[in-house]
């Protein structure tokens, strides 16, 4: 009889076992699946800059600094698949992103311009995007992080090797400033 019970607890114990290291392998999935959405938006959006760049130096030739960094920038880290340092690349590419609409602000001939106004649209538009995807991304990381650190699914995380993964946090180079109101 205590056999019988002894081998009822393994089968369940096994079950339970192979039930979590399932969740967590689907869950992670869902991570790269997520992955992926972001990945196609960045390329949609690195794909843009070189239009974006060409339509500025037509109308500021002297701006060469600001116009070769957004470049420089564009070319770095796209193909690393490293969440950190992904985000710390785009980041910049934000940054300098920013700039390049700043430095429009200067020519109201360009900001007349009706390609720059279509690429200026289309940028917004693969923002909102990559938006859609880093929300959905950063939500199948929290609910896989989640699964990995809760009892009991995290004694067959550690056991079988899985890590947390890092959420995806960057700027939107169409986001406004906060207006700075002086009474």
């Amino acid at each position: 009889m205590a056999w019988i019970v002894a081998a009822a607890v393994l089968v369940l114990l096994a079950l339970g076992t192979w039930w979590a290291y399932n969740r967590i392998v689907r869950d992670g999935n869902l991570v790269f699946e997520a992955w992926s959405g972001i990945d196609v938006q960045l390329k949609r959006r690195h794909n843009l800059i070189p239009n974006l760049v060409e339509s500025v130096k037509g109308y500021a030739r002297h701006e060469k600094a600001a116009l070769e960094d957004v470049t420089r920038l564009r070319g770095a880290d796209l193909d690393t698949a490293e969440v950190k340092t992904r985000q710390a690349g785009e980041n910049a590419l934000t940054d300098g992103l920013k700039r390049l609409f700043a430095l429009a602000e200067a020519y109201p001939d360009l900001k007349a311009s009706r390609s720059f106004l279509d690429l200026q649209g289309n940028l917004s538009e693969i923002e909102d995007q990559i938006q859609m995807a880093r929300r959905y991304y950063n939500g199948a990381v929290r609910n896989y992080n989640i699964r990995i650190q809760s009892f009991p699914t995290n004694l067959v995380a550690k056991a079988t090797g899985f890590q947390r993964a890092d959420f995806f946090e960057i700027e939107t180079a169409t986001e406004r400033q906060v207006p700075e109101v002086e009474l």
